[in-house]
């Protein structure tokens, strides 16, 4: 018994220290994480953030379904922040608990007039039932090797969303929130709500300390409702000086630009850039030069077609970077498997088929040893047709992987001849095909100058490997 309650306590994070060592920049490669001791990618097609704080969502179903499709990443928000039923054209949005089915980090008050339903909240208390949902979700996430990015904090796109926060003033009961939306996330401007801002995230930070699987994001997409950077950098300070006496210190991620950003003077305790809807993902030889992982953790408005995110999620990799996750819309609080089908009306897609090909994404990066790779842009030589992107990492004669994009849809699957600058030697040569998970190999014997590799036929994309 006593045994059984001790493990109780480390799944819980009650015992802090006691768990593996959190997920972290890999020592030889910080463009890579290592967890559990190995060189690490995060991949994930996930659910839309309310994981949490929708006591509809059955998180349990949920992160069987990521581990059985062999996905390592999920993201969620805390509740500051919050959706209503139709927003974004998102069905069964998951961050749009219904009424009375919305938990949040402050507890409850006993005065009535909370604008979705239900008491109002008390700001200075804190609600044990969210943090023991959070905990539980993040440690159920933990057992199944799947990593949790926790964005804190979120703007407020439209005063509709700003109305129903716990922050604005006529859902507390301690007079806070006098403000507008676009000034919530301010460091002078606030009305008396970055006190509270800290304390949430000291609460947060302390209470999730002994998890091994957590990453900390500042605040979800600040580049739009007025967030200041300095504000940004004084959630990472308040993360870091929380930290300082626990046992454990967790990564901090930061949400840089839709598209693609130069990152400048980025704060020092920040690890992991993430970028939005970052295809073509030109976002990454940009900033290669911070040696820190760089994420696409967010896509959609690009239709609800699987080959769309299939193919942002492996041009980002194979450009170089270390995080990649769609925004996956079969998730919903009824189909919590991931079974849901979006209309065509849904901001972005998802499917177990387009979780399936990511998973062999995945496969396929493991199959490298890829913290000894570097993006290659000399690897081949020549002109490509016009329709054609390729991205390529590589050790230099001993292990090469390149992505070919092909943005025309063709009907009918044709080979690629391709010229390499290839050192000689004896090479295994493999081609995936990233829809199906299909594999062919054959050897290469390579003597002296541009190697010619022709391909198989294929239609919109094509993965390959070449090792020595």
């Amino acid at each position: 018994m006593k045994t059984l309650f001790l493990a109780v306590l480390i799944v819980t994070g009650l015992i802090g220290g006691l768990a593996a060592q959190p997920i972290a920049l890999h020592q030889d490669n910080p463009h890579y994480f290592r967890y559990k001791g190995q060189p690490t990618v995060l991949i994930t097609s996930g659910e839309h953030y309310g994981a949490v704080l929708n006591l509809d969502f059955d998180f349990i179903t949920y992160l069987n379904t990521l581990q059985k499709d062999g996905l390592n990443l999920t993201r969620t928000f805390t509740g500051a922040y919050r959706e209503a039923p139709g927003d974004f054209g998102i069905e069964n949005n998951t961050m749009a608990p219904e009424s009375g089915r919305f938990i949040a980090p402050w507890a409850r008050s006993e005065q009535p007039g909370y604008a979705v339903g239900g008491n109002k909240f008390d700001l200075t208390r804190w609600d044990d039932a969210y943090f023991n949902r959070l905990k539980a979700f993040v440690g159920a996430a933990e057992q199944r090797g799947i990593v949790v990015e926790l964005a804190l904090f979120c703007p407020f796109y439209e005063e509709k969303m700003w109305v129903i926060s716990p922050m604005h003033v006529t859902n507390n009961v301690n007079n806070l929130g006098t403000v507008g939306r676009n000034e919530v996330y301010t460091l002078d401007r606030n009305g008396g709500l970055l006190a509270v801002q800290e304390a949430l995230v000291r609460k947060i930070v302390t209470e999730l300390n002994g998890f091994s699987n957590v990453l900390f994001e500042i605040c979800n997409e600040p580049y739009f409702g007025g967030v200041q950077l300095n504000w940004q950098h004084r959630i990472a300070d308040v993360i870091v000086e929380t930290e300082r006496d626990l046992p454990n210190k967790h990564l901090i991620t930061q949400n840089i630009a839709n598209g693609s950003a130069r990152i400048e003077k980025p704060h020092p305790a920040v690890s992991v850039f993430n970028f939005h809807y970052a295809t073509p993902p030109k976002t990454v030889p940009l900033n290669y030069g911070l040696n820190k992982v760089l994420g696409d953790n967010e896509t959609g408005f690009r239709g609800t077609a699987d080959s769309t995110y299939r193919k942002e999620g492996w041009e980002f990799l194979l450009a170089g970077g270390g995080l990649y996750n769609n925004l996956d819309y079969s998730f919903t609080s009824v189909q919590p498997d991931g079974t849901y089908q979006p209309g065509p009306k849904s901001p972005g897609g998802g499917s177990p088929a387009l979780r399936q090909q990511l998973g062999y994404l995945k496969s396929f990066m493991q199959q490298l040893d890829f913290v000894r790779m570097k993006p290659d842009s000399n690897f081949l030589s020549g002109t490509l047709p016009p329709s054609m992107r390729v991205h390529a990492l590589s050790e230099a004669g001993r292990q090469y992987a390149f992505y070919v994009y092909n943005r025309n849809h063709p009907k009918t699957a044709n080979p690629l001849t391709l010229a390499l600058n290839l050192p000689a030697g004896r090479y295994t040569v493999t081609y995936v095909d990233p829809e199906t998970g299909r594999k062919q190999s054959h050897k290469l014997r390579h003597r002296n100058g541009q190697a010619t590799l022709t391909t198989p036929p294929f239609g919109v994309d094509l993965a390959v490997m070449i090792k020595k």
